[in-house]
């Protein structure tokens, strides 16, 4: 795993855009389409803003995948994944080969995971972009996460603590009115991407950033997984970089 600590989180969306979009257009250039996964949130917004500003990249050759999805939002709403990238991304670069949104309806779980599933088998995902959670979650697999199945997407019940930080940043008025399960791209398909590229500023990710890179690869720091990605870079500001000079925890 490679880290840069880079001044702000502007000049993180800028290395993480810039080394992400080298991976994406090289997927071009050899096969004719790159598959590309994002994972979403405020964290994601610099990265988000550099890469749409990315002239180089033919978007209409990549298909564009969600990390995560809640169930049970009502379309539209402020914390889907979906609104999310349209709004930060994808009404910016006008268009891409396809899109593959995670359904939030409740009422077909088990359809929505095998269309993806199904999906996922002939799309290996060439660039994911990602960032590790609060409680050191990667997408929505909250500790203990599952490190066995091999499905690309599962079912997962969400955690309070990944559920508070959800209400904190503002997706929602309060802790209650976050769902308790999600959709997710579980940690083998996420480490079976060619590329990771993991934005991760602010200094409320310090400790999490700490528990990546110092724990030990168990389902209780799902974030540590990352350190068996075939490719992973891992992008901090000087913020979230504070507990990186040696473990600095305060237990």
């Amino acid at each position: 795993m490679l880290i840069t600590i880079c001044d702000d989180k502007n000049a993180l969306g800028e290395q993480a855009a810039e080394k992400g979009g080298r991976f994406i257009r090289k997927a071009i250039t050899e096969r004719g389409e790159c598959n590309v996964a994002f994972v979403t949130g405020k964290s994601q917004i610099a990265t988000l803003k550099c890469l749409a500003l990315e002239t180089r990249i033919d978007w209409s050759k990549v298909n564009v995948f969600l990390l995560d999805e809640f169930i049970g939002l009502e379309k539209g709403h402020k914390a889907s994944s979906s609104t999310f990238l349209y709004e930060n991304f994808l009404n910016l670069i006008g268009g891409v080969n396809s899109f593959h949104a995670i359904s939030s309806d409740e009422t077909k779980v088990k359809e929505t995971l095998k269309e993806l599933n199904d999906t996922m088998k002939e799309h290996p995902i060439d660039v994911a972009f990602i960032c590790i959670g609060e409680n050191g979650h990667l997408a929505f697999n909250d500790p203990p996460a599952d490190f066995d199945t091999t499905d690309a997407y599962i079912l997962v019940e969400l955690e309070d603590r990944s559920r508070r930080q959800q209400a904190n940043e503002g997706w929602f008025k309060s802790i209650n009115e976050v769902p308790r399960t999600a959709i997710t791209m579980s940690i083998h398909e996420i480490l079976s991407s060619k590329h990771i590229i993991v934005s991760c500023p602010d200094q409320r990710k310090a400790k999490a950033v700490a528990m990546c890179i110092y724990d030990d690869i168990t389902p209780l720091s799902p974030s540590s997984a990352i350190r068996r990605g075939i490719d992973t870079s891992l992008f901090l500001d000087r913020q979230s970089a504070c507990l990186v000079f040696g473990d600095q925890r305060k237990y």
